[in-house]
């Protein structure tokens, strides 16, 4: 059985550090008591779905580095992009769908010829 303790307990202590938050915050905001947020954190839990689903959502934790950290690849500039892009209305995400590709094609063009 795969033991995701520790990169449950390391996304969790390092979102919270993070994000400015106490272990009390976290647990309300989550609504969990706040000993379970201290076991996860302590590698100490093997929490239910009823307690794992509402805790990376209410942190934002991509379930990704808990469940496949070996195929963790994203930087924490890449993990703020993406979490900014999940909070866009659908209207905001196409008015950014050509302004985004238009910055990469510029960006890819300057590192072409600089490599060139």
């Amino acid at each position: 059985m795969y033991d995701f303790s520790y990169p449950l307990g390391n996304a969790v202590k390092s979102t919270r550090y993070r994000r400015g938050l106490t272990q009390l915050q976290v647990a309300d905001m989550a609504d969990i008591d706040v000993r379970t947020v201290m076991n996860i954190e302590n590698y100490k839990a093997n929490p239910k779905m009823e307690v794992l689903y509402p805790l990376i959502r209410a942190l934002r934790i991509d379930a990704r580095t808990i469940f496949n950290p070996e195929q963790q690849r994203e930087t924490p500039a890449l993990q703020q992009l993406r979490l900014m892009i999940e909070e866009c209305s659908e209207q905001e995400a196409e008015a950014l769908i050509p302004v985004v590709e238009s910055v990469i094609a510029a960006l890819r063009t300057k590192d072409a010829i600089e490599i060139g």
